[in-house]
């Protein structure tokens, strides 16, 4: 079976997006840095972490409203967030217009997505793209670890990665990696 894994960049202050987040400001108002390690800021710790995200990764769990953020103008093109990686699209109701064939969309909610992307990943691991994917999984029992790419800044509000949680969840970590732009933690969820 795949293994489930959350990987996202976040604030000190814990969140993915800044407020204001829509189509035209995807990561909201004053959370444009929270992806600069990927980029001009990488170094080659950074790049070696986002090549083994790369080689690792089978299949995609996504949000509509992630997926949504990232279609318009340009946006996916004929591939998803990872090129030809299948993406499955946790949604209330199928588009009516065509995709291209890497999207599946799912509306049995975020566990009968999780379970098709794992039969399509094999035995590489199924990433969840997207908070809300990761707060429904989280409290479901379908997480195996979360990795978060800690950026030193302060964004004040905005979209939480974890929101509100109904009970506690004990974490073992198992990797931190600190580089000029990022602090890279890797936790392992304990059943």
């Amino acid at each position: 079976m795949a293994q489930v894994i959350c990987d996202m960049s976040i604030s000190l202050d814990g969140y993915v997006t800044g407020p204001n987040d829509s189509r035209e400001n995807p990561f909201g108002d004053g959370a444009w840095m929270l992806h600069k390690w990927m980029s001009d800021q990488a170094t080659e710790e950074d790049r070696a972490i986002l090549k083994q995200v790369a080689e690792d990764w089978g299949a995609v769990v996504m949000g509509r409203r992630s997926f949504e953020k990232n279609e318009g103008e340009g946006g996916w093109g004929e591939g998803g967030p990872m090129g030809d990686v299948p993406c499955f699209v946790v949604t209330h109701r199928a588009p009516t217009r065509p995709y291209p064939p890497v999207f599946t969309f799912v509306t049995d909610g975020v566990a009968g997505a999780i379970e098709q992307a794992g039969e399509a990943a094999g035995d590489k691991v199924v990433g969840l793209h997207g908070a809300t994917v990761m707060q429904q999984a989280l409290p479901l029992g379908l997480v195996d670890e979360i990795r978060v790419h800690v950026i030193p800044v302060l964004v004040g509000g905005g979209t939480p990665l974890f929101g509100a949680l109904d009970s506690s969840i004990t974490l073992e970590r198992t990797r931190v990696i600190a580089t000029p732009a990022a602090t890279h933690l890797s936790y392992r969820v304990v059943r």
